[in-house]
Order: C-alpha cells, then structure tokens, then sequence
C-alpha cells in the first residue's frame, strides 16, 4: 500500500495549495539569501553570477528535482516519508549498520533546524533597511520566533488554512519580479547552459566556497520528503514544476539585477530587494516575513514529527506529547518547543546578521543528504532495481553531495562547528538510549507463562491473600505470546502477592507502517488470564489506558470475558470491576559486573533517565490506577562470595 490511504493521492487544486503551504517553505525561502551568500562582499563578477547561477539550476534539477522529487519519493512508508520512515523499510533486512545512517541524518537535520528558522526571518526582517539602514533588527527577529514558538501550544490548524494561499502569492511574486528582470537583460538566460557553472569551478580558486553558498538552494530538499505523508507524492510533483519554475525565473531576476551592476559592491544590498519596486517594498517586505514564518512553522512541526518517530522507534527518552488539534499527524512536544525556541534565539543573538547565518547554514543538512543517499540506495537494491541503476546512483550523489561536503567544511570555523556540536550531541544521546536499551533488554530473563498458569488460579481463589484488585493488569516487552519476565511473576507471587480475579498480559508492538492499529487477543486461562497484543504505527500515539478500555468492551460486547466485580454484593448490581495496572520500572543495581563499555551506556541512560517522561505517562495510564514497583535488573553475574561459617 502506497500514499493511498491517506487522501492525497489525487491531484487537486486543494491539494496543491496545501502542499505549497506545507512542502516549500524551507526551500521556497531561499532566494532571500542564495545569491547575496554567492556574491558576497566582492565586486560583481559575471562570471560568479552566471556561473552561480547555473549550479543552481543544475542542483535544484539534479539534486532535487531527479534525487527527492522523482526518486526518494518513491521510497514512502505507507504514504509516510522522511529519513526516519526509510530507515523502517530498510531495517526489515536487521543490517544493523543502517541504524548508523539512520541516527546521524536525523541528528543532523534536528540540529540544522534551529539555524533555518532564524536565517529565514532575519534575511526577510532586514528588508526594513531600505527604508532605515540604522534600524536594529535584532528585537524585532527575536519578538518573531518567540511569539512562533509560543503558539504552537495551540496548534496550527487556524494558521495552516492561510499557509497555502500565502505562499501561492509568494512564488507567484517570485516569478513576476524574476520576468520583470530577465525581459531588461536577457543574456542572464546563458546561465541555463552547464557550461558556465564549470567554467567558474574549474577557473577561480573560490568555487568551492561558492559552492557552499550555492548549496543553501537546495537545504530544503530533505524537509520537502519528510512532509511525503502530508499532501501526497503527486501532488509534490506536480506543484514542483510550479515551484520550481518561480525559484529560478527568481533567482535569473536578481541575476540580471546583479549583471547591471557589475564591478560594484553590495555593501550590505540584498539582491532579492533590489528587484523590486520602491512601491512594491513595503508589501514585499511583509509577504517576505509571512513567508518566512511559514518556513519556519513547517520546520518546527517537521521537528515534532521527527522526535514523535524517533521516541517510537527508541532513538530517543520518553517526553510529553500533546495533540492540540484533530489534525491527523499534529502533534506538540513542550520540551523540544522551548528548546529550539532557545536555540534559535541563541543564533540570532550568536550571528546578529543573515549573512553571518549563511556561513553557518548548510553543513549538517548535506550530511543527511548523504546518510540518505546510503539508505535510499538500500532501498533500491532490496527492491530489486538493476544494480548499475544502484551503482550509478550511488556514484553520482555521493560524488555531488560529498563536493558539496567539502565545500560547506569550509563554513566550520565561520559558524558551522556549532550545528555540528549539537548534532553530535543529539547523536550521542540517540545511540546511547537505543544500545542501552539494547543491552538491558538482552539480560531480560523470560519464563514459559504456562508453567504458572496454574498456580495464578489457585492464588486468584485463595481467600487468605487479600484481594489487590478484581482486574490486574501489566505491561510486559515479552514479544511472544507464551512468555512472560520472571520479575512480573515476582511481582505477583512473591513480592506482596497479588491476587485478582483476572490477570491481563499487555505488550506492544511497534510497526514499521505509520498509522497500524490492530491487536489481538489470547486466552491464557479461560475468563482468567489474558493477554493483549497491539499492533501500533510509529506515528500511533501510545495512549494503552484507552486503548485497553476499548478492547475490553468489545471484549464483553462478545461475551469473551465478565468484568463485573467478584466481591458478592457489588456483582449482584452488576458493579464494574476495578482495573489496576502494575508498571515494572527497572533500575540497575550496584551489584553488577559490567565490561567498561556497557557500564558506561548504562550509567549515562540511568543518568538521563530521570528527567524523562514517567513509564505509566509515556503509556498514557496517568488517569488509572497505577502502582510503579521498582524492580533490579541483574545484568551480570556477580563474583561467588567466599563467606566462611565458624563455630561459636
């Protein structure tokens, strides 16, 4: 199953006008800085600006067009895309070398992220400067992304209906002030000839620099495949050639602007500006911002998307998510909210000027164009495409992305050192939290349920134990059916039994499909032990209480189980049983011998453990009855004791 089921499969105006609204803004943004990043603060050069200009029609048509548009694209998950959604169709395959490819692109573009929202508004803000070339843009910048961040709390399905309509006028107005140019001076169109973008890289010593600068057309590219799941893929295609064409009749627009002014300085001018009106100023400046907000709002969504997926598939610590509307997919996580909303604020006081950002932007997200690269090309050879297909693919986008790599090393010491810290950082903590839970999972001990089956019955009509609960149930990570952790049966038999009069066996199980949403039912001991296996998407909120209570009621609706309470006068008012869950939390204890890497994953989980989402929250049981029972986890054997007895 493709993008069916989503609704987006068919081609229509509205559909079209949400995809613009939604799929480009990164992208759809960047003639804002593109060509004042290439042009720099040397004099105008023809050669750089048609040289430039044609990589950049050669990238967005190679690198975006033919890699994202008509290639990754294929690769959806159930209509779902991204990194994180390519790496559950190639994981089927348990290589574990793709987890590497996996973790590192999508650290990478998270930390990429915080620069685009403050290099997007800040390029569109500076715009005033025409009008007031003193005029501190810094407060006005930062008063933006705050009130941004502020009110994702609430969701943006109000804001989202005018997102397509607002960036429909944007590339509209692209296009119209790129023709108004190119008809004053079309020797601009010579650039549409590759011949140019060689000539510039082979004959000035600054290409690969230029080259860095040239690449910040294209950053959006990867945020255009993980929106896939939003609006459909042929509505991205075809809304592309649209975009496409506004991008680049934009960019030969200012490109005849900057070829009328040859041998002469910006000195701080932006191109994207120049071309327009004086009367048209005002107005531009305004559809700029909206634009560059809208930009901004996809990428912090896209953020929420990609740390939903990465919690999911155990990538990342448990962390509160809310759902402030009832559009499927919108999510809000506070704790990434205020973090990237400190991150960008930090850039913008950091770099001060756009065209400090643009030294910056850009290494960390040709690193995820890479990892992609490897993961696609997986891809294709499980999918059984020819292998000269495969090899001539990987050739040449490993060879495109890796000179464009070189060349965005460059930007390091300008700024660049700092998306790649914080991608280390969320690389680190992405590892960590998956081979740790790796390495416990691997000492977890399971026993054979059936072997206790019957001693569960005789405790559950032992009227010497008090009674915990008409209905117990716990959450166990046992994948298979017949087996269950010997620290839940402890925790019954053993440690303060528990007797009830039904026991409930929980496990979920993560689907590499976005929206899965099944589960099935075994009957352990007939209308006395049961266990609940849900099949729930990666995109599924884990919400077990009322997912449970639904399974429950058809459970009764079909006569399989009596949940009325046991006690004799509350049964015979048909009085609902209580349902208590019982949640294992695990901790490692110090009587454990580790070898000194896993001592030191181990240390670091536990260490970040507490400041994460509660287990009976992250399971959504916060409105039921809970008991949290620490339990130690034994993950070595500890050395013999030579414990000697003497006679008194």
């Amino acid at each position: 199953m493709s993008n069916n089921g989503h609704g987006h499969n068919k081609v229509t105006f509205a559909g079209l006008l949400i995809t613009l609204g939604i799929i480009y803004g990164d992208i759809g943004t960047s003639p804002l800085y593109v060509l004042k990043a290439i042009v720099g603060e040397k004099p105008i050069n023809s050669d750089y600006v048609l040289g430039g200009l044609s990589c950049i029609v050669w990238t967005l048509t190679l690198q975006t067009t033919i890699k994202y548009v008509l290639l990754t694209l294929r690769a959806d998950n159930n209509g779902e895309g991204g990194i994180f959604a390519l790496y559950t169709l190639v994981r089927r395959t348990k290589k574990k070398w793709l987890l590497i490819p996996a973790i590192v692109g999508g650290s990478m573009l998270l930390a990429d992220g915080i620069i685009t929202p403050p290099i997007s508004v800040s390029s569109a803000v500076e715009g005033l400067r025409f009008f007031d070339p003193e005029i501190n843009t810094i407060p006005i910048v930062i008063g933006i992304i705050a009130l941004l961040f502020m009110i994702q709390q609430f969701g943006s399905k109000l804001v989202g209906r005018f997102f397509g309509p607002i960036m429909l006028i944007w590339f509209s107005m692209l296009a119209v002030l790129g023709i108004g140019h190119i008809i004053g001076n079309v020797e601009v169109l010579k650039a549409l000839n590759p011949y140019y973008a060689f000539k510039m890289l082979s004959e000035h010593r600054e290409s690969l620099a230029l080259l860095g600068a040239v690449f910040l057309c294209t950053t959006g590219a990867e945020a255009l495949y993980s929106d896939l799941g939003h609006c459909g893929r042929k509505n991205i295609r075809v809304s592309w050639g649209y975009v496409k064409a506004a991008l680049i009749l934009n960019y030969f627009g200012q490109g005849a602007w900057l070829l009328e002014h040859q041998g002469q300085l910006l000195n701080g001018a932006n191109p994207f500006y120049s071309v327009m009106p004086e009367w048209f100023k005002v107005t531009g400046i305004i559809i700029a911002t909206a634009a560059a907000i809208i930009a901004s709002q996809a990428l912090i969504s896209g953020s929420f998307t990609l740390i939903n997926e990465a919690i999911r598939l155990n990538f990342w610590p448990k962390v509160r998510i809310k759902y402030p509307s009832d559009l499927k997919g919108q999510l809000y996580i506070p704790s990434i909210n205020w973090l990237l909303m400190i991150g960008c604020i930090g850039v913008v006081l950091y770099f001060r000027e756009s065209s400090n950002m643009e030294a910056a932007y850009g290494l960390a997200i040709v690193i995820t164009m890479l990892m992609t690269t490897m993961l696609l090309s997986f891809y294709l050879y499980m999918k059984r495409y020819p292998n000269w297909l495969i090899v001539l693919l990987l050739f040449v986008y490993l060879s495109i992305e890796s000179l464009f790599l070189i060349a965005n090393l460059e930007k390091f010491a300008h700024g660049g050192y700092i998306t790649l810290i914080i991608a280390s950082v969320l690389i680190l903590v992405m590892w960590i939290w998956y081979d740790a839970r790796k390495i416990r999972n691997r000492y977890v001990e399971f026993v054979k349920v059936k072997e206790y089956l019957p001693l569960l019955a005789e405790l559950s009509q032992d009227t010497s134990v008090s009674k915990h609960s008409t209905h117990l149930v716990y959450l166990t990570s046992a994948d298979h059916k017949d087996d269950i952790e010997s620290k839940i049966l402890y925790s019954i038999l053993q440690k303060r039994p528990k007797r009830a009069d039904v026991y409930w066996f929980v496990h979920v199980h993560v689907t590499d499909q976005p929206y899965t949403m099944e589960y099935k039912v075994t009957e352990l001991m007939p209308n006395d032990v049961f266990r609940i296996d849900f099949y729930l998407g990666f995109r599924v909120p884990t919400k077990i209480n009322l997912l449970f209570r639904k399974v429950v009621s058809e459970m009764v609706q079909n006569h399989e189980v009596d949940i009325t309470s046991r006690y004799e006068s509350l049964n015979r008012k048909s009085v609902i049983g209580d349902f208590s869950f019982v949640v294992l939390e695990k901790y490692l204890s110090n009587d454990n011998e580790l070898p000194a890497y896993e001592k030191i994953i181990l240390d670091i989980y536990y260490f970040m453990k507490p400041i994460t989402l509660s287990e009976e929250s992250a399971f959504g049981l916060d409105t039921s009855s809970v008991l949290v029972e620490k339990v130690p986890i034994v993950l070595a054997p500890v050395r013999e004791i030579n414990l000697k007895r003497i006679k008194c």
